[in-house]
């Protein structure tokens, strides 16, 4: 094979600002402490006489809801728990069935818990100022999406895009819905977007896409209460979930950990200032 330029080295695009966002649901824009999909799951889980403890409910949090549910499935107290149940170990039918009846539980109690957390429309139309797109992915389905947006731009809380994982192909931690955001946002090179989520899965999908990765920690899976119920808290006790919530998004990789929206404007500031030392060091080794 020739190399038909060989004094012209490969290209690469560099961003020099972020262009985009691209914004988790649950327990990061809407539903403070991500209560809908934990509490469905224990109910289903109640349903076949299994009582799952909040970190096995919330273990998993973030990924599709079947994967969701075979994650629980495969912790080995809830596995030996069903084998005892129904002798023998639960299987890929178990897990649609799961599946199956996970969806009606879910849509009963998703429109309870639809509040958008307080200043996130705020936020998004200060980034929106900074002329930086709005994207959405999320570990729902299309259809408990649609009741989300509608509720929430109700709530003066509305995406440029949104995405589901049966429309990208796989869900997280694989980093298509980031593809397909960037497509639909028509953003480049995935440098120029930042993915914000509350859970380690959002942190892997926006670092597998070779974006951005910012946790959010104060409002998402990691606090797992109520606004209200968050604020009656001890200090003592809001700390300690606080410090517990940034350290598991830390060890999943985050660049940047918050505890709300309203730290994201310093973060933002920071990244595009890297962005711009290292498009302008990138320019002069071009020269």
């Amino acid at each position: 094979m020739k190399l038909l330029n060989p004094a012209v080295p490969p290209r690469t695009v560099h961003a020099d600002r972020l262009k985009a966002l691209v914004l988790d649901w649950a327990g990061t824009t809407v539903d403070f402490g991500s209560l809908a999909p934990a509490r469905t799951m224990r109910r289903l889980f109640a349903s076949v006489e299994i009582a799952l403890t909040e970190q096995e409910t919330r273990q998993h949090m973030g990924l599709p809801k079947k994967e969701h549910i075979r994650g629980i499935l495969s912790i080995p107290r809830i596995r030996d728990a069903w084998s005892k149940l129904r002798g023998s170990a639960p299987g890929d039918a178990d897990v649609d069935k799961m599946y199956a009846e996970f969806i009606p539980l879910q849509f009963s109690c998703l429109e309870e818990y639809s509040a958008v957390i307080a200043g996130v429309p705020e936020a998004v139309e200060s980034f929106r100022r900074r002329g930086l797109k709005i994207g959405s992915t999320t570990g729902y389905t299309r259809a408990m999406l649609d009741l989300l947006l509608k509720t929430s731009g109700q709530q003066g809380y509305a995406p440029d895009s949104s995405l589901t994982p049966e429309e990208a192909g796989a869900g997280r931690p694989h980093p298509f819905m980031m593809y397909e955001s960037a497509v639909r946002l028509q953003v480049y090179p995935l440098s120029a977007i930042a993915k914000i989520g509350d859970t380690p899965a959002d942190i892997r999908e926006g670092l597998n896409a070779g974006a951005w990765s910012i946790g959010v920690a104060g409002t998402g899976n990691s606090i797992g209460l109520s606004a209200d119920e968050f604020h009656a808290l001890p200090q003592a006790e809001r700390k300690s979930r606080l410090e517990a919530a940034r350290g598991e998004l830390q060890n999943a990789g985050a660049h940047y950990v918050v505890d709300s929206f309203d730290d994201l404007p310093a973060v933002l500031d920071e990244i595009d200032a890297r962005l711009k030392a290292a498009s302008a060091s990138s320019a002069r080794v071009n020269e």
